[in-house]
């Protein structure tokens, strides 16, 4: 029954009953999250900084962890947003797809709160190595799956070279950041500006599609 019972709200929350709430909870969360720490911070605190009881607390998030991977999903989706675009068959809208993406990757990761995660993941590694798990499974994975998914359609349209897409999606994240989110994490340098993002984006695109030129060996030319 009570497996049921979480399995009941978790459902609720995932068809965004009592949305604001639950955006109050999860803000209050982060906010706790930031400034106690994951471990410090209690479901208490986090209820009475979103003014809900925990019994309205736990109707929507059965614990600390579920909230902290609501967090971490919100932001992922919205690195997706350019994947969820109609399939493209040419390979021009290939590589903007996959450009928009990385803008979008870059974007949301450099924004402060995405950067004060990461960092909060780091500090607990050895206390509570869950933050890290929670980061990794529900923002880092969905997305490099989406990218992969996004790779094997432009190799089933011979618009990218063969080879293992899982592998490619982790190229491109590498051309794509670079050392600066260590830098950024460091706080040795600043974020970058929006067309900066979009001009690493298009770069780091063109370095996989030259690694892995499509059938004939063309490229698209660069914007």
């Amino acid at each position: 029954m009570a497996k049921a019972s979480k399995t009941g709200r978790a459902r609720a929350a995932a068809e965004g009953v009592d949305e604001p709430m639950r955006e109050r909870v999860m803000s209050a969360a982060f906010s706790a999250f930031m400034e106690r720490g994951y471990e410090g911070a209690s479901t208490l605190e986090i209820a009475t900084r979103a003014k809900v009881s925990k019994r309205e607390l736990y109707a929507l998030f059965e614990s600390k962890q579920a909230m902290l991977a609501a967090c971490v999903s919100e932001r992922a989706k919205r690195m997706r947003l350019p994947l969820e675009l109609p399939p493209a068959h040419d390979i021009a809208t290939f590589a903007a797809t996959l450009s928009a993406f990385g803008t979008a990757v870059l974007r949301e990761v450099t924004l402060p709160r995405v950067l004060a995660l990461h960092r909060l993941a780091l500090a607990e590694a050895d206390r509570c190595p869950e933050v890290a798990q929670i980061l990794d499974r529900f923002g880092r994975e969905p997305n490099r799956r989406a990218l992969a998914d996004l790779l094997t359609h432009g190799q089933a349209l011979h618009l990218l070279g063969a080879g293992d897409a899982s592998a490619m999606a982790g190229e491109f994240l590498a051309l794509l950041w670079g050392d600066l989110l260590v830098r950024l994490l460091l706080r040795v340098t600043d974020p970058p500006a929006p067309a900066d993002l979009e001009r690493r984006a298009r770069a780091a695109t063109q370095a996989l599609l030259k690694l892995h030129p499509a059938q004939g060996g063309r490229s698209p030319r660069r914007a």
